[in-house]
């Protein structure tokens, strides 16, 4: 029985002592290996590794996944002096182990420098640019993009020689104006939107009046022709008119005449009219001594004679 309990204890001593000079490395996580404090090895690679029972060596372990910081907001002047207030945040990640443990010790220590270090190059490469090229209706006056690469290659600079940190990106969440000067860059903006709505208006009234004026041109136009045509087509109208006048006296003369007196008669004679003619005239003698008979007889068989041949021409 004694001999199984020592076995346990010296299973469990040989476990304790294999835990305390054995570690593993994650995939994920980058290890520093420090004598009484002092790093003397870097592990970058995931692994089970050898040490020195504690307290003569102790393990430190840092994520080397990529980290997001999102720091307060922080107040810059542009180069035309308008206050920003600059929500931004930073993508980073541990690139010198050692050097990141020597300089800021952890994840808080490193964010409190990449915070001050963001909020340097932001306010520095804001300072060169106008408000315009940060917020604007104009797009392409926006430099936005080459604003945030500048503070971006700055930061990644600085702090990979300074922190062992890499930057991998620096970006603006939110732009936003403190509210003492909300007032005057809105009125700005307002401002900056009516000149524009008042140039639209006039390139707007400009185009409506040439436009106009080609739909007048063209209007002339179509109406001219349509009066040459009309007039032309009138013509013809008449000539064939008098056409058919001169082949119908020519055929009934007589008749004719007789026709063209009664016409003249109905827009002469009415109910109140009063005539005093000579006995002799044409009118009273077709009132006095007409013959209907001679007159529309002899128009009836010129009527059924041949009309005239017509040359070609006409």
């Amino acid at each position: 029985m004694k001999r199984y309990v020592w076995a346990g204890i010296a299973a469990a001593v040989l476990v304790l002592v294999f835990c305390s000079i054995s570690f593993t490395v994650d995939e994920t996580e980058y290890a520093i290996v420090t004598t009484f404090n002092k790093p003397v090895r870097t592990i970058t690679e995931p692994g089970l590794y050898w040490k020195l029972p504690a307290p003569a060596q102790a393990v430190l372990r840092f994520d080397k996944r990529l980290q997001i910081f999102d720091p307060r907001p922080t107040e810059s002047f542009t180069l035309d002096r308008k206050n920003l207030v600059v929500d931004s945040f930073a993508c980073w990640r541990i690139e010198d182990p050692e050097r990141f443990l020597v300089k800021v010790g952890n994840v808080a220590g490193a964010e409190n420098s990449l915070a001050m270090l963001v909020a340097s190059e932001l306010g520095t490469e804001l300072g060169k640019h106008e408000l315009s090229a940060v917020v604007s209706i104009e797009e392409e006056q926006v430099k936005l993009a080459q604003i945030m690469g500048a503070v971006t290659e700055r930061c990644r600079e600085a702090a990979s020689s300074d922190y062992g940190i890499d930057v991998r990106d620096v970006r603006i969440k939110r732009i936003n104006l403190p509210d003492e000067n909300k007032e005057s860059v809105y009125e700005r903006m307002r401002a900056e939107r009516e000149q524009k709505a008042k140039e639209y208006r006039a390139t707007g009234e400009e185009q409506a009046t040439t436009i106009r004026a080609k739909t007048e041109l063209e209007k002339r136009e179509i109406l001219s022709k349509a009066y040459k045509e009309a007039q032309r087509v009138k013509g013809e109208g008449d000539a064939e008119a008098i056409r058919v006048y001169s082949e119908a006296y020519a055929k009934a003369p007589e008749f004719y005449k007789f026709m063209r007196t009664l016409a003249a008669y109905k827009k002469v004679l009415g109910e109140d009219t009063t005539v005093v003619l000579s006995s002799d005239t044409e009118l009273m003698r077709l009132l006095t001594h007409f013959d209907p008979d001679a007159i529309c007889g002899d128009a009836a068989d010129k009527a059924n004679a041949p009309l005239p041949e017509v040359a070609s021409g006409e």
